[in-house]
């Protein structure tokens, strides 16, 4: 079986060498469609011997990926962004998934690398080479559609997922979102789509999530009520409740937040979705004094993926509130093994040691939080060391 990658890039110099060496061992062709780049990323995809192929941009990211399939030669395609990077370990599982003769589609996992909340999605970019096949909608284009479609009339097809993280994505990290102002890109996309198709639930769901994040919460949560009631997929479905989760929260309802979140967790997909639920979940019943409830939530998202540096973060805070100091110093450590540069998880392990006595160790702790909050958050690092100085550890 041969495997193309299909990508569309513009102005990627920075990200695109990452992206393609993460590929080039392990696809038979690179399809490059480029959207106008005035910098170097047409000659770094030559580099990788890719096929570029120029298409003029029209605010529609399905149209520019339909495109791109054209081009392809390959019995499967893999489709990933120039801030997407294919994980070495998925390798050898995606190999051997292409060999299959029943799958049309092959779900992955995707990482968020720094998203703060939801830190898996799974996204249909590994797919058969189907005339039928095709991208729809202009902003967070899919084939599932397309490919509900064939399935419906050729059910001899399955669709599958690989279970293990596929791809990282450093899309969501802030700097990300601002230098290609994102939130703009997205809204303008979206919106337009949504005008002639206002009860598609996927749309809703994005969009609605969109507005909360920035701050429309009215409009997000009539768009994200809208989904509910379009007869959604199980995996929308959960990002609705979810968003809704944040939505409650931000208003102040807190009782319908912890419905939504619960809703969420309660449906039947993949366990890995699932952590931003339970983790929020974990905050509101903590805030609101259930501590073993609290706990039991954030259990529950390091049993799902025991590599979850904020939910030990986040249990370690749980444990020190019920008086648990030394597990709560375990699960700082474990969260600091996994984010080596977590300065809350420093400067709550540097309370926990400073209640049981041993003050060298807590200052130790103290002061690399204070080194990490000096880069990315002066306000907090005056704060705690006027906090210690308050103490006498000034």
């Amino acid at each position: 079986m041969h495997l193309s990658l299909c990508i569309i890039v513009k102005n990627e110099e920075l990200l695109l060498p990452q992206c393609l060496s993460s590929v080039a061992d392990v696809v038979d062709e690179i399809v490059v469609l480029d959207t106008g780049s005035t910098d170097r990323t047409i000659e770094i995809a030559q580099q990788f011997d890719a096929k570029v192929h120029n298409f003029t941009w029209c605010n529609d990211f399905s149209a520019a990926r339909n495109k791109a399939l054209k081009y392809v030669t390959g019995d499967w395609i893999l489709v990933l962004d120039a801030d997407e990077t294919l994980t070495p370990s998925i390798v050898p599982q995606l190999l051997q998934a292409i060999k299959s003769d029943s799958h049309l589609l092959i779900n992955l996992v995707r990482d968020e690398v720094g998203a703060e909340q939801s830190p898996y999605s799974l996204v249909s970019r590994l797919f058969r080479n189907h005339p039928d096949i095709s991208f729809s909608r202009p902003y967070h284009a899919l084939v599932d559609d397309s490919v509900s479609l064939i399935i419906t009339r050729e059910p001899h097809w399955q669709i599958g997922y690989l279970p293990d993280v596929a791809i990282l994505h450093e899309g969501y990290q802030k700097q990300a979102i601002a230098h290609h102002n994102k939130f703009a890109k997205a809204q303008a996309a979206m919106e337009g789509f949504l005008a002639t198709h206002p009860t598609d639930p996927y749309v809703c769901s994005k969009l609605g999530a969109l507005y909360i994040e920035s701050g429309k919460i009215t409009q997000g949560i009539e768009l994200l009520q809208r989904g509910l009631a379009s007869n959604p997929s199980d995996q929308i479905l959960y990002e609705l409740h979810y968003h809704l989760g944040i939505a409650c929260t931000q208003t102040g309802n807190f009782d319908q937040a912890r419905h939504h979140y619960h809703a969420a967790t309660q449906l039947p997909i993949y366990p890995m979705l699932k952590i931003g639920a339970y983790n929020n979940l974990g905050s509101l019943l903590k805030a609101s004094g259930d501590l073993p409830a609290a706990l039991a939530a954030y259990t529950t998202t390091l049993e799902i993926d025991p590599n979850f540096a904020v939910g030990h973060y986040n249990r370690g805070m749980t444990l020190k509130a019920l008086g648990l100091f030394n597990d709560a110093i375990a699960s700082y450590g474990r969260a600091l093994d996994l984010k080596p540069n977590y300065a809350e998880a420093y400067q709550n392990l540097g309370v926990v040691l400073l209640k049981i006595g041993k003050i060298q160790d807590s200052l130790t702790a103290f002061d690399r939080a204070l080194v990490l909050h000096e880069q990315n958050n002066p306000a907090e690092a005056q704060r705690l060391r006027q906090g210690l100085q308050e103490m006498g550890f000034g």
